[in-house]
């Protein structure tokens, strides 16, 4: 075996052409004979690039519509046979199979043709059975083959063999690892596909595979290491955002700035959500940006410091102003104008992220988890709560201003940790308790934050006076509700479903309250 390997035959088979001319020039340039086929060798040939069709190679004429003209040994012998055994070298001579030294194979588009919404046939006959075989061969003999599965790749293997004579068997190496990563991941997408296509959510095999879009600097602590994949479903959020400005994402902040875009993509009116560990500690609702973010920021002052804001509508310059007056983190939202971008580029270390869309609240799809061992999936929670949906079950039904608030708060309670509890007034956070080991905990803390937000805000009451309470689960005890009622609720809402129901509303008519069950709850641990 020689290192570096020149390349003296290449088999160029590409669907995006990007940069194929150039690097096909290139090769015909250093004396390589380059075969091809279809749509390729016909790019080439307009190019002015001498190319013999793989058919004319193999002595195999393609066959059935194109489905057969590569899956023949004189392909896949002269990519699979070794250069360094006498015994294959005897071989290959003995049936005229000539050894092939570069691959450039990219799939058939299949995961571009589902994207479309491709009809059933359609979808079948954009997978890719011939580029996956000889990918697959040349990245298992890349002690002598170099394979190339993306127009990127071009340029390094172009550069090398311009530089050294051929391939050297680390770029080899490396691109046979990108090669069994890209024939797996075409193979998850079509398996995923195909599964849905059965109504099969949890299939007895699940493979998903990730696209790395950034190594990080470290993961949730400076000792883990860290990497961000996109999906390739493309929901808008944070594997679809443009940075404008700011330092590095980390990993806390890329996870931080998901929470609080999820949430935020909850309401239909302008909003805005505070996050900070992952958790909201101020989400408002109002006519605009500038309006919310004040109510938003009243809940919680103290943990806002710092924090991830988002936002469901074009940042304008006066909620900049509002955002930018203290330190965040990142701000992310579907867009802003030059006004806001102005303002926030006087903070060049506030991470502007513009996403080009809100995410559905309400759309399918799974959620993952790693355990020791495995991993646990989930559909996403994209439950809602509707007024038509619930069941008053106290003496007092809530009235139509307590009944926005509740349907509010129960929404943001989605997006919070278990046991949450959230307190609302005016479509606006006014406390929230998340992520204690009991319901009742949480309600203290929830009441004792809207305590402290009134005395960082000068006024004469706690924020909670007067407001709804939401809980993600029902409350197992009269104790969690009487907290809330201390803290001057008027009206509950809450899942319901404890076999303490009827001593829980006893405790609701006797304070007064209206309670309502949505049958639905919202753990988030």
């Amino acid at each position: 075996m020689t290192d570096p390997v020149p390349v003296r035959r290449a088999l160029l088979s590409v669907s995006d052409k990007t940069g194929l001319v150039e690097f096909a020039r290139f090769l015909a340039g250093q004396g390589a004979e380059i075969l091809s086929t279809g749509g390729t060798a016909k790019a080439l040939r307009e190019a002015g690039i001498p190319v013999k069709d793989v058919s004319d190679h193999t002595g195999f004429p393609e066959i059935l519509d194109g489905r057969v003209k590569t899956l023949v040994p004189q392909v896949h012998g002269g990519l699979l046979g070794r250069r360094d055994l006498p015994e294959h070298r005897a071989q290959m001579a003995e049936h005229a199979i000539a050894p092939i030294d570069l691959v450039a194979v990219n799939l058939y588009p299949f995961e571009a043709t589902v994207a479309k919404g491709a009809a059933f046939e359609d979808c079948i006959e954009n997978i890719d059975i011939g580029g996956p075989a000889m990918i697959r061969s040349a990245a298992k003999n890349h002690a002598h083959v170099v394979v190339l599965t993306e127009p990127a790749q071009f340029a390094t293997v172009q550069a090398e063999i311009a530089g050294k004579g051929g391939t050297t068997l680390a770029t080899r190496k490396t691109l046979a690892a990108a090669a069994y990563a890209r024939t797996a991941a075409y193979d998850a997408a079509i398996s995923g596909w195909f599964a849905g296509q059965l109504g099969e959510e949890f299939p007895p095999r699940l493979a998903f595979a990730g696209i790395l879009r950034q190594t990080l600097r470290y993961g949730e602590n400076p000792h883990q290491q860290a990497g961000f994949y996109l999906d390739g479903t493309g929901r808008a959020g944070i594997a679809t955002a443009v940075q404008v400005q700011g330092k590095e994402l980390s990993y806390n902040n890329l996870n931080d700035t998901d929470a609080a875009f999820e949430c935020v993509a909850e309401f239909d009116r302008p909003a805005i959500v505070i996050v900070k560990h992952a958790n909201p500690c101020g989400v408002a609702v109002a006519d605009d940006l500038a309006a919310a973010w004040d109510a938003a920021l009243l809940c919680d002052p103290v943990s806002a410091f710092g924090g991830i804001v988002a936002a469901n509508r074009t940042l304008d310059a006066a909620a900049a102003e509002k955002i930018a007056a203290i330190f965040t983190e990142v701000v992310v939202a579907p867009d802003a104008d030059e006004g806001a971008k102005a303002v926030f580029a006087r903070k060049k270390n506030l991470r502007l992220l513009l996403t080009g869309g809100v995410p559905d609240a309400a759309a399918p799809g799974l959620t993952f988890r790693s355990v020791a061992g495995g991993f646990l999936a989930q559909s996403r929670d994209a439950g809602r709560v509707t007024a038509e949906g619930l069941k008053v079950v106290t003496q007092r039904a809530p009235t139509g201003k307590e009944l926005e608030d509740l349907l509010f708060a129960f929404r943001v309670c989605k997006h919070v940790k278990s046991n949450a509890i959230v307190y609302a007034k005016g479509l606006a956070t006014v406390g929230i308790g998340a992520g204690q080991m009991n319901r009742v905990e949480s309600s203290r803390i929830a009441a004792w934050k809207s305590e402290a937000a009134a005395r960082a805000a000068g006024l004469p009451e706690p924020l909670a006076r007067g407001s709804v309470v939401a809980s993600d689960a029902f409350f197992p005890f009269a104790d969690g509700l009487e907290t809330a009622a201390a803290a001057g609720v008027t009206a509950v809402i809450q899942p319901g479903g404890s076999i303490r129901d009827a001593e829980v509303i006893a405790a609701a008519d006797k304070a007064g309250l209206a309670m309502v069950f949505t049958g639905m709850r919202h753990f988030r641990h």
